[in-house]
């Protein structure tokens, strides 16, 4: 163990829950409220009326008609965020806007310097559901604070929020790092145990065919990877284990993640393989979209 020095710990004191209202988003709050009360944190509850495409010079009775019953759904969603928070002795504010929803969102985190964003995800299956929802992917791919990322499933069936083994992929990019210091954050904070990985990507390197020399140096760049974030860990006090596979990235991150029976994972959401045009690198948004729990992204 190493010893833990004094530092100035990155603090999350105003968390933002965007919700649309639906059901099932009792884990996304769980997990706001556990980090709340851990941080004394503020909590956010943000509903957007989306407009997009809508003449802005709409009469006032117009607007009304058309947009009274998700305003009055806002408001109810909203509230019992902050009713919720509240029982738990937080601080709470709540706001429901019109505009386009991610912009709406990054504007509100912004202004009311928002220094955590959680939000839910729907971890559905089948060709019409394989991407992630619009409005998630592009809050994640261009927030410049961190994300949580929670599987919101329909039967509300969830476990309870919990961050005592926390899975740190790493490809040595400067993303992978900041999301590095975001986890290990809160690793000091719930005293859990810390295990970096990073995957040898097959599907770029054929490792069959490759020359010796070149299986060496990708072995080489994840040791490097994995231990500088190892050190990381030790400047706070932290042990972490680390681990190379090699494989489909996202294929492995998420076994890796199962067998020491995470609780969380952070990355990056831009890794070193990027210029696809995606919004997200395609392996991050791989792991959100299937992961059965949390996962941290930062950019």
């Amino acid at each position: 163990m190493g010893v833990r020095t004094e530092r100035p710990s990155r603090m999350f004191t105003t968390i933002l829950v965007p919700t649309d209202g639906s059901a099932g988003a009792e884990a996304t709050i769980d997990h706001a409220l556990e980090l709340g009360r851990t941080y004394e944190a503020e909590i956010h509850s943000l509903y957007v009326v989306e407009t997009g495409g809508t003449p802005a010079e709409l009469a006032a009775d117009d607007r009304e008609e058309l947009y009274a019953p998700s305003e009055r759904r806002g408001r109810e969603a909203t509230i019992r965020i902050t009713d919720v928070a509240e029982e738990n002795d937080l601080q709470a504010a709540r706001e429901v806007r019109e505009g386009v929803p991610h912009r709406t969102i990054l504007e509100y985190v912004d202004e009311q310097a928002v220094d955590m964003i959680v939000m839910g995800t729907h971890g559905r299956t089948g060709a019409d559901r394989a991407r992630l929802g619009s409005t998630t992917e592009r809050v994640l791919a261009l927030s410049d604070v961190p994300v949580l990322s929670v599987r919101l499933t329909d039967d509300g069936d969830t476990p309870a929020p919990a961050y005592d083994r926390i899975v740190i992929p790493t490809d040595g990019s400067d993303a992978a790092d900041r999301a590095a210091e975001n986890a290990l954050e809160i690793a000091e904070k719930y005293d859990a145990s810390v295990n970096v990985v990073y995957v040898v990507d097959t599907t770029t390197y054929d490792l069959e065919d490759a020359p010796r020399s070149i299986v060496g140096l990708l072995k080489e760049g994840g040791e490097n990877a994995t231990e500088t974030v190892a050190e990381m860990a030790d400047e706070r006090g932290l042990e972490a284990t680390t681990a190379i596979r090699r494989g489909v990235p996202a294929e492995k991150l998420l076994e890796y993640a199962s067998t020491v029976d995470a609780d969380l994972v952070a990355m990056g959401t831009r890794g070193r393989a990027v210029g696809s045009g995606q919004l997200l690198g395609s392996t991050t948004a791989r792991v959100v979209r299937r992961s059965p729990i949390p996962v941290l992204t930062s950019n």
